[in-house]
């Protein structure tokens, strides 16, 4: 009965010692498997690896015993080195067709499973609303034809500004963000884009008041002296409620309390994922799209939608073109000023923004008011336009995005700009070109003009710059010239003009031409005339006319103290090599790869080669042992020189796996 009663527990225990046997080759097949190829080898891979190499241990096990009986401790070499390379040779092929970090982990797989279910579903809501509103052959590539062009294009603007309203906030915000861009789009669809509005029903007060007391970490009566529940203003994103501060620095104050709308990033990030692929996928099938560059305006617009979602970067923005504001001062008139609303950057976090209560209406609707105070349409107008050449210009950090709807007209006769989660940043080069733009258009000189572009824009290798100069004349003549007022699309046709040359517009300046055409169509609520390119270089001349005189001298004053080190060392130095030269001494020193990165270059080449050469020598002088049969006997078929080639054998097919597999991963 004992026996009986062993027997079990004998087997459960035999099979405890296979498993963790078992366990223990294939970590040590993958462990030597990936300190042999030398570079790092994921732990799937390595693990898959391991357990290839086992199973090829145990069947080499199997027909060595079979067919080499008596002398297994003589096969030790071959029967390691065989499974190594198996698990090796899997590694290896594994990092030929599919590299490193493009297979997803796990709970990636998962995570985008349950992504891409959602994915689809919305993705067909959209194929729905193109079919329905006839774009589906435009985004496969194909476009219909009809007889007339014109026409053509405003049925088909049309339906894309309907198509984009039914989409939802992220297309709206894609279609306003597009009616700015007249250097990509006809004029056609730019009017019918520009009748997209971000109006939304508000939110429900319990969901948009959990938002807050989530985001201050407190209930919204204890931070919160009155909040009201009806919101002064809904759009897709956010809604704004007007409330009085309890406590704090600004005990009292009437604040502004705009709060991100409940789940709205899940939409988004959902939204812009299927924009990414299908803009991804318009490039490759259509022409236009190649053209546009759909790939790279979806990727920016979807970099200015995830910054616009978290509302700690607005109050960065807010911070940052603050600091700059002390110089608006010159470019308010005698009665207008613009002005910024006061940060409680306490309350800000994620999704809730405090900012200053500015009563107002915003100048869409400001015209009763600009009627009942007698305001100055045109000088309000230029006020407006003059406080954004200056955040360009000399700021350097500048409103993007100055719709009318982010413009408000105050009750005591202000201009206010809100809404700053989109703003555009200018190094102290990119305004310098630009102020020099301005004035070189002022002073028809297309020479200037020439230099002042080609420092704004990214330049090929080879720019005819003579004919660059020749077309810049003719551009000046066409919009400047006998008195020709300019227009909003000068800009327009100065950078599609660049394009022409194969000048690259950077993303920041595209920015600019951007905040231009939008302030164009704010301004013409105000006064439709306005030329607004006159302005901005009577700005600019104006600017550089009562700066530079004073500015210049200091400047060389300083750049030649900076160089008076310099200016001194350079006579002994001069002389030196004037002697050295005369009597036959000048020599010149080069240091080969004297920078580290050209030795570990080098370093790694040479390693490269030598393990290439020690790989074929072994391959050679393995196959040269292998056809050797005379000489001592291990076994009755098996010479000793035969023995020692299948060892080289297997050293030859480390050697040449760990080349390749360094060849691989460092593509």
């Amino acid at each position: 009965m004992l026996a009986a009663q062993s027997s079990p527990l004998s087997t459960i225990g035999f099979a405890v010692v296979v498993l963790i046997t078992s366990t223990a080759i294939v970590a040590g097949l993958a462990w030597a498997a990936r300190r042999l190829l030398g570079l790092p080898v994921g732990a799937l891979r390595a693990l898959i690896a391991g357990l290839l190499g086992f199973l090829a241990a145990y069947f080499l096990g199997r027909s060595l015993q079979a067919a080499q009986p008596g002398h297994p401790v003589a096969f030790v070499g071959v029967a390691i080195g065989v499974p190594l390379i198996v698990a090796m040779v899997f590694i290896v092929v594994a990092e030929a067709l599919v590299p490193s970090g493009m297979l997803p982990q796990p709970l990636e797989i998962i995570r985008g499973t349950r992504q891409a279910i959602a994915r689809s579903r919305r993705y067909w809501q959209i194929s729905r609303i193109a079919v329905r509103h006839g774009l589906a052959p435009y985004l496969r590539g194909q476009a219909r034809r009809r007889g007339n062009a014109g026409s053509g294009r405003e049925a088909l603007a049309l339906s894309l500004r309907q198509a984009l309203e039914e989409g939802g906030v992220t297309f709206i915000k894609l279609g306003q963000l597009l009616s700015t861009r007249r250097d990509l789009l006809p004029e056609e669809f730019i009017s019918e884009l520009s009748q997209l509005q971000d109006r939304a029903e508000p939110a429900p007060w319990e969901q948009v008041e959990e938002v807050m007391a989530q985001s201050l970490g407190a209930p919204t009566e204890k931070v919160f002296a009155e909040l009201r529940h009806e919101p002064a203003a809904a759009a897709s994103i956010a809604q704004v409620h007007k409330a009085r501060l309890r406590d704090g620095e600004g005990l009292g104050a009437e604040v502004a309390v705009k709060v991100q709308r409940p789940g709205i990033r899940a939409t988004v990030e959902q939204d812009l994922d299927i924009l990414l692929r299908l803009a991804v996928r318009l490039e490759d099938r259509a022409r236009w799209a190649r053209a546009v560059g759909t790939a790279d305006v979806a990727r920016g617009f979807a970099a200015a939608m995830r910054e616009e979602l978290d509302f700690r970067v607005e109050a960065r923005n807010m911070t940052a073109v603050a600091a700059t504001w002390p110089g608006q001062q010159r470019t308010a008139s005698n009665n207008i000023q613009v002005v910024l609303p006061a940060l409680h950057e306490r309350l800000s976090t994620e999704h809730v923004l405090v900012i200053e209560w500015l009563d107002g209406v915003n100048l869409r609707a400001a015209g009763p008011l600009i009627e009942r105070r007698g305001l100055d349409r045109a000088e309000l107008a230029r006020v407006l336009l003059r406080s954004m050449v200056y955040q360009i210009t000399e700021g350097g950090v500048f409103h993007a995005d100055p719709h009318p709807g982010n413009i408000m007209l105050l009750t005591d006769g202000r201009l206010a700009m809100l809404d700053f989660g989109s703003v555009g940043r200018l190094d102290a080069q990119q305004r310098f070109a630009l102020q020099a733009l301005l004035l070189s258009l002022g002073r028809g000189d297309p020479a200037a003009l020439r230099d002042a572009l080609l420092e704004l824009v990214n330049r090929p290798d080879e720019v005819d710059e003579l004919a660059l100069e020749r077309a810049l004349g003719q551009f000046i003549a066409r919009h400047l010239a006998g008195g020709t007022a300019a227009t909003p699309e000068m800009f327009t046709d100065l950078f599609r003009l660049a394009t022409r040359f194969e000048l690259v517009i950077p993303a920041d300046i595209a920015t600019v031409l951007r905040s231009l055409g939008t302030l164009e169509g704010t301004l013409s609520l105000l006064t439709p005339g306005l030329d607004i390119a006159s302005e901005a270089r009577s700005y600019a001349a104006d600017h550089m006319g009562t700066v530079s005189p004073l500015a210049v001298p200091k400047t060389a004053a300083e750049e030649l103290i900076a160089l008076v080190p310099v200016l001194r060392r350079l006579p002994r130095r001069f002389d030196r090599v004037t002697s050295a030269l005369e009597q036959g001494r000048l020599s010149l020193n080069v240091r080969l790869f004297a920078d580290e990165r050209d030795r570990r270059v080098i370093t790694g080449l040479t390693y490269q080669v030598l393990l290439t050469v020690l790989a074929a020598a072994s391959g050679i002088a393995a196959a040269l042992l292998l056809g050797v049969t005379s000489g001592p006997k291990i076994t009755t078929n098996v010479s000793l020189g035969q023995l020692i080639g299948y060892n080289l054998l297997v050293v030859a097919g480390i050697l040449g796996l760990r080349v390749l597999y360094t060849i691989f991963r460092n593509r």
